[in-house]
């Protein structure tokens, strides 16, 4: 199983989380929201081969931790991925969006300059914004929209610009959710959870709860788990090749 989007150093008991994953052989990338988190999330996973960590700068910290867009650019050699960024266009956000749009295209130039890096991206409410960003920037990389919310209209215009996308439980449980996944490549699709900052029936999502979104896409795309399970897996491996 894949996780592709999820905060490992943010769950209660990180050391335990990961064991688990490396238990359950679950491929996974680790996200930050800060470049100073950067060394203690690798440190974190050291020794758990399917786990990557993604060097990131949180749309919703671009603010108060502009400051350290020289140390992500310090250690942008040292990963193959770059998550989390973007761009978040909710009210209490778009206060600070000169900040948010200066980090972002710092880092996709950034990404651009290093020869393209696989990016996880957050486009809530600014989906056209990111876009916009994406377009200016194209040799900066793959973009897998992370837990997409957007138009049908802009899905569209993701899609015709190459964008990947990742899906979890807490996505598809809700109708325009699964309509959205629906209108998605399925050959662009992988799945993520967003733990723990996204939640199931109040609790918490875990990396391996993952398997709930494989059980949901294999209903949504009226085929057997183990396909899904298989397509997701070739997804991944086109993805990790391409960039």
């Amino acid at each position: 199983m894949i996780d592709f989007h999820c905060h490992l150093e943010l769950f209660p008991d990180p050391p335990r989380v990961v064991a688990e994953c490396v238990r359950q052989g679950l491929y996974v990338l680790s996200v930050t929201t800060t470049p100073s988190a950067w060394a203690g999330s690798a440190a974190l996973v050291a020794d758990a081969k399917r786990i990557r960590v993604a060097l990131g700068l949180h749309p919703q910290l671009a603010r108060e931790r502009r400051l350290e867009l020289p140390l992500f650019d310090r250690l942008l050699a040292e990963t193959r991925y770059v998550g989390e960024i973007g761009l978040d266009g909710t009210p209490e956000l778009r206060t600070y969006w000169m900040d948010q749009t200066y980090v972002f295209d710092h880092i996709l130039s950034a990404c651009q300059a290093a020869g393209g890096k696989i990016m996880t991206v957050h486009s809530r409410r600014a989906v056209t914004d990111v876009l916009d960003c994406l377009e200016a920037h194209q040799g900066a990389g793959v973009p897998v929209l992370h837990w997409y919310s957007g138009s049908q209209r802009e899905l569209a215009r993701a899609v015709g610009m190459g964008c990947w996308f990742s899906v979890g439980p807490a996505m598809l449980v809700g109708e325009k959710g699964r309509k959205l996944v629906a209108k998605m490549p399925q050959d662009r699709v992988l799945t993520e959870t967003d733990g723990p900052f996204a939640a199931l029936n109040g609790q918490s999502v875990f990396p391996w709860d993952v398997a709930k979104a494989v059980v949901a896409l294999a209903d949504l795309w009226a085929i057997d788990r183990g396909h899904v399970e298989t397509l997701l897996q070739d997804n991944l491996r086109r993805l990790t090749t391409s960039t």
